[in-house]
């Protein structure tokens, strides 16, 4: 997993954009506050905007691989041909969607 901080990027919107604010509180051991601090001090960075600028790293990334599908070649091509060419619906289906919900 790579981390990385960029002092140039603003991590929250501006003032003029967004003039609602939260906060997080999180406990954690001493040993990893202490690494936390010892790391945000090795790229010129509080602790808040580095531990802020990461944590918005990962969840965008995460939240990505739920949103992304990723398909083989073949795999989208199969999905295209069955978009293009799609079966006759089963009495089943049909009857399913005769329901109401």
């Amino acid at each position: 997993m790579t981390y990385k901080f960029h002092p140039q990027e603003p991590l929250m919107p501006s003032a003029a954009a967004h003039t609602e604010s939260a906060r997080i509180n999180l406990r954690t051991s001493l040993e990893v506050k202490e690494m936390i601090e010892r790391a945000a001090a090795a790229v010129g960075a509080t602790v808040s905007s580095f531990m802020l600028q990461n944590a918005t790293e990962v969840a965008r990334r995460v939240l990505a691989e739920q949103e992304v599908i990723v398909l083989s070649d073949r795999d989208r091509d199969a999905f295209l041909k069955a978009i293009d060419n799609p079966a006759e619906p089963t009495q089943a289906l049909i009857d399913l969607m005769r329901l109401r919900s």
